[in-house]
């Protein structure tokens, strides 16, 4: 009669425990490896290249700017209502064809 102490002759068992601490083992690399990688990932940095910036401020300075050159506009008023703007009439005719030419392209 042969005597079973502690399961010694049932490998399977024991076979078991062993893969499940192997998995497990498995397991933790893993977490630690996605771990390290998260914090890589966290590191990730970006610049900025002077050009961009020198748009971005270029950007800020349009919507800063009126739309409209009020200086301008008083110099042409002015100018109307003393007498002292002439217009061209073959230079006006000129720019409405232009005008029509670049309208009509478009479309």
């Amino acid at each position: 009669m042969a005597i079973n102490i502690n399961n010694l002759s049932n490998t399977g068992q024991v076979k078991q425990k062993v893969d499940q601490q192997t998995q497990l083992k498995q397991q933790n690399a893993q977490n630690a490896t996605n771990t390290e990688q998260a914090k890589v990932a966290s590191k990730d940095s970006f610049s900025i290249t002077p050009q961009a910036k020198q748009l971005g401020d270029l950007q800020k300075k349009i919507e800063d700017s009126p739309i409209v050159d009020q200086k301008k506009v008083e110099e042409l008023k002015k100018a109307i209502t003393s007498g002292d703007y002439k217009i061209n009439p073959e230079k006006l005719a000129a720019s409405i064809a232009s005008f029509e030419f670049d309208l009509a392209e478009s479309v």
